[in-house]
């Protein structure tokens, strides 16, 4: 009986402290959300403080841009900003983005972060929010404007250029090189082959035997790839441009099993694309900082909303090549996994 009833002393102790520690934590977490939300509560006109930033991206469904999301999200929790962020279904839509930025506008939006979809197609629709006072900030891809607060992507031409370096480290006599890009619209991507074809121009090893733009989808991607290696076969290197065309290269390579015979020098990072790295489909990836892209972006809204100074207009975020000799490295794996 004694210890039955020094158990049931020491249960009902542990119980006390239990709750205890609940209501102390209900206590803290409370409070730090009424911190957190002090400027959303309602004034006296029933509206709120926060202010609306809108995040219009080239689309929402691949890694890249799941990346970019988290980091303007973490950006608007911290900056206590209500966000939106949206996209169109592919990378070739620019009309629904235009019409996405339209409704930001009518919904109150004081700025407006936004990746074209098409450099000049999306400029008219960016003109007329601005003219609306609409601050605008552009990450990842440009748009014809000069109407932009802030530019905060990866360098593209840089980018490229790292990938030529990447094709140039290899040590064939001949580097035949097929060229994958996506929208020819699409000024990151246009700017990415320009920094190539300036490095590789520089090594006589080098014949660009064939280039072509596809819609940046993997099916597209892969199918152009396919029919451009039984073109030519002779091409024994690849280079393209971002995540969907590196899928679909990859898948190529796969199928036609060459990835003994052909180097491939892709964009971007996603668990597809590093376990292709590990097989030997791939063998570079440049892979860009998407969620400092998107976490910086809503930084500058929040700066421009408030009249504090924007120090630079224009921020070249991080880009690293991995290969199969670095992506097991401490490094490596924060490049390739960094916000998993």
């Amino acid at each position: 009986m004694k210890r039955n009833t020094a158990v049931g002393k020491h249960l009902n102790l542990w119980l006390i402290l239990l709750g205890a520690m609940v209501l102390a934590t209900s206590y803290i977490v409370g409070i730090r959300y009424i911190i957190g939300n002090l400027n959303a509560f309602e004034n006296e006109g029933g509206e709120t403080n926060r202010h609306y930033v809108a995040v219009i991206a080239k689309s929402t469904t691949s890694a890249f841009w799941k990346s970019v999301f988290a980091g303007a999200n973490a950006a608007g929790t911290e900056y206590n900003l209500t966000l939106t962020v949206e996209g169109p279904e592919n990378e070739e839509d620019y009309q629904t983005q235009n019409e996405m930025i339209r409704a930001a506008v009518e919904n109150g939006a004081e700025v407006i972060v936004f990746s074209a979809v098409d450099y000049q197609a999306n400029a008219e629709a960016i003109n007329g929010a601005a003219m609306d006072g609409v601050r605008i900030v552009v990450i990842d891809s440009d748009v014809d404007s000069d109407q932009v607060s802030c530019r905060i992507s990866t360098d593209n031409y840089q980018a490229g250029r790292m990938a030529g370096k990447a094709i140039l480290s290899g040590n064939q006599e001949k580097l035949n090189v097929g060229i994958v890009n996506f929208d020819k619209n699409s000024a990151n991507g246009q700017q990415r082959e320009q920094g190539l074809r300036e490095e590789l121009s520089k090594d006589s090893r080098v014949k660009i035997v064939d280039a072509i733009n596809v819609l940046s989808t993997t099916e597209d991607s892969k199918a152009g790839t396919m029919e451009m290696l039984k073109k030519h076969p002779e091409i024994n290197v690849i280079a393209t441009f971002n995540e969907w065309t590196s899928l679909g290269v990859s898948y190529a390579i796969r199928e036609l099993d060459l990835a003994e015979e052909t180097s491939v020098v892709a964009f971007d990072s996603n668990v597809v694309c590093v376990g292709m790295l590990e097989t030997g489909e791939v063998d570079a990836l440049i892979v860009q900082n998407p969620y400092a892209m998107g976490y910086l972006g809503v930084e500058c809204a929040y700066n421009l909303i408030n009249n504090l100074p924007v120090e630079n207009v224009q921020v070249d975020t991080s880009t690293t090549v991995i290969t199969r000799e670095n992506m097991f490295e401490e490094e490596g794996q924060k490049v390739l996994f960094s916000f998993d």
